[in-house]
């Protein structure tokens, strides 16, 4: 992406971007760093996961050429190792700070009152 480029909706950032965005493809590629694995054994590495979401997650992946059938990364899903290890890192440097901020606007959202129309 170079600097002043809109995000548009046909744009390859945002195609990484969405491909990141889903809750669990991040977690299962990460889970899939160390080679294959079988479905259950994948399923206890991740924790919180259902066997239904996993699924679909897989086949999501598979779908996008990021995992094969057998539950193994492609050499284009071990590509976003590098990508998903950064957000990573990014998420313990500011993950207080975001938690934070969450807190503050809820707090101020509690101690505001109602307005009222009409």
């Amino acid at each position: 992406m170079v600097p002043g480029d809109e995000l548009l909706a046909d744009c390859r950032a945002r195609l990484a971007l969405d491909l990141l965005s889903n809750t669990w493809n991040g977690v299962v590629l990460w889970a899939l760093r160390s080679g294959p694995v079988s479905h259950s054994r994948l399923r206890t590495r991740i924790g919180g996961i259902s066997a239904k979401v996993l699924t679909e997650t897989l086949r999501r992946l598979e779908f996008n050429g990021l995992v094969t059938g057998r539950y193994e990364l492609t050499p284009l899903g071990a590509s976003l190792l590098g990508p998903i290890e950064s957000l990573g890192r990014w998420a313990d440097e500011h993950g207080d700070e975001v938690l934070r901020a969450q807190d503050a606007v809820l707090s101020q959202s509690r101690s505001t009152p109602a307005v009222r129309s009409g």
